[in-house]
């Protein structure tokens, strides 16, 4: 659902719930969750932390989401899903806990909440940064990922990239939270030009109204929003420059700094998941394609 500021976030299917409903939706999931599972997984102090054995013994992960298709949200059967609780599901049932509890926040409330125990990991599809990752800590990426654009119907304004969009002075929307919004800076626009909506489904709302020309999101979101529109389409894949370089973002789950011992068991069993093709097939219904697994790790993304 990144972005350093996303989303990417980051999903969809089309016969979709607007974003309202999602969310409520994730909080009445959650609440009854909470019900069952009142205890609270606190600080570690122990060096690398005793999350994992705390778990373990509670039964239950408390995952952080943002109601985003297709990272993590609630179907229309009422179910948690999406790429990251699916892969949540595998990967924490392996390590000895059983269940999946949703907590459902604003993306941009996700690191803060973590951070203050509100839940015990983000499985939200966030891109990894290096200002994120100054704030927390992220398991290797399970998907890679680049941008595309949202564009009527054959594309009159020939938009294929941000330099694109500037040059020919289109109206720019993103979503709130979004890497594309420093892409977007990156490539010449200014920040407050940016129209910044909900969503993608906002997004291909604007465009489909004609209230802007583009709206940027990731590959994944932008064709999948599209299918069933018959005023927009989605532009090809491609790797946004940052720092002048073109840029493959990755999206991951995060944990908590003093976490180190529950992040890197977490890497072990995706290490496993992706070695045998299993990552794929559980990412697959999701949207995904082969080309968007993935070898990137955390540390190169956060810079080190």
């Amino acid at each position: 659902m990144a972005p350093p500021n996303r989303h990417v976030r980051h999903d969809e299917r089309i016969a979709r719930p607007a974003r309202r409903s999602l969310l409520a939706g994730v909080a009445a999931l959650g609440a009854l969750g909470a019900a069952g599972c009142s205890r609270v997984a606190t600080a570690s102090t122990a060096p690398g932390g005793d999350l994992l054995e705390r778990l373990r013994a509670q039964g239950v992960v408390r995952l952080g989401i943002a109601g985003e298709i297709p990272f993590g949200y609630i179907d229309k059967d009422g179910q948690l899903t999406g790429e990251a609780p699916e892969l949540a599901r595998v990967i924490f049932k392996r390590l000895g806990v059983d269940k999946v509890q949703p907590v459902p926040t604003e993306f941009g409330s996700l690191i803060p909440g973590l951070n203050s125990q509100q839940f015990d990991v983000v499985a939200a599809g966030m891109y990894v940064t290096p200002e994120r990752c100054e704030q927390v800590i992220f398991a290797d990426p399970d998907y890679q990922m680049m941008d595309a654009f949202i564009v009527r119907k054959g594309n009159p304004k020939d938009l294929h990239n941000y330099q694109d969009a500037v040059k020919k002075k289109a109206r720019f929307a993103t979503g709130t939270g979004y890497a594309q919004i420093q892409h977007a800076v990156e490539a010449g626009y200014k920040e407050g030009d940016i129209l910044i909506v909900p969503d993608q489904v906002a997004g291909l709302n604007a465009v489909e109204a004609g209230r802007v020309d583009v709206f940027a999101g990731t590959a994944l979101t932008t064709r999948e929003v599209v299918k069933k529109s018959a005023k927009a389409e989605s532009t090809k894949p491609f790797a946004p420059l940052v720092d002048g370089k073109p840029q493959v973002d990755g999206g991951a789950f995060a944990f908590r700094p003093t976490e180190t011992k529950l992040r890197d068991a977490f890497n072990v069993e995706l290490r496993k998941l992706k070695k045998s093709g299993e990552l794929f097939r559980i990412l697959q219904p999701f949207g995904f394609t082969k080309a968007e697994m993935t070898d990137l790790t955390a540390k190169e993304l956060c810079g080190g």
